[in-house]
């Protein structure tokens, strides 16, 4: 079967799931989009790679992505390989010196991973034949942001960081970090760079 690739178009909050988050996959070369249903925390991982965004300890992915280094393993490509009842399947592609090992993955740790290797996302034609979308309007697809992330599993609304000078968040950005409380970093780390944009 011929692969298709895709690329991560945004993470927002799920419309019909209200505690998950849905990762928008998008054609490489083609209008398609192949929303897949996650949880917060996975929601969370995915986000702060792609924000580069790192903490004084490794989290999972960054773990796993520790340990296939130190064995000399190079993660490939990851591949949304089927859907059943709704839920899909997803294949981790690994070369170990010219040796190609293949693992079963749950598809957002998959992905999770595919934003720290910086590796091709690719699913099957009929995968996106059964659940893929074609969004129609210029205007649906800027609606898709990464924003909700940063609210937490339960919804809350960033508080008030504008009474805050800039040294302050800096101070408070390596205090969460620290913590390990990467929801709290993104919020700061946004007020801040919503400062310097302005």
């Amino acid at each position: 079967m011929d692969k298709i690739e895709l690329k991560v178009m945004a993470i927002s909050r799920s419309v019909t799931q209200s505690l998950n988050y849905a990762v928008v996959l998008g054609e490489l070369n083609g209008p398609r989009r192949l929303p897949v249903i996650i949880g917060s925390t996975e929601a969370q991982a995915i986000a702060i790679a792609i924000e580069g965004m790192s903490g004084p300890r490794p989290m999972t992915h960054d773990l796993f992505k520790n340990t296939l280094e130190t064995l000399r393993t190079d993660l490939r490509e990851i591949i949304i390989s089927d859907i059943k009842e709704g839920i899909f399947y997803a294949r981790l592609v690994l070369d170990r010196d010219g040796e190609i090992i293949e693992v079963d993955s749950r598809t957002s740790d998959a992905l999770a991973l595919a934003t720290r290797f910086d590796c091709p996302i690719y699913t099957y034609e009929l995968i996106l034949q059964n659940a893929g979308i074609v969004l129609e309007g210029e205007g649906e697809e800027e609606d898709l942001q990464m924003q909700d992330v940063s609210e937490g599993p339960a919804g809350q609304h960033k508080d008030n960081l504008s009474s805050y000078t800039v040294g302050e968040l800096t101070t408070m950005l390596e205090d969460v970090l620290n913590e390990e409380n990467y929801e709290r970093a993104a919020e700061i780390r946004d007020e801040i760079n919503q400062r310097k944009a302005s």
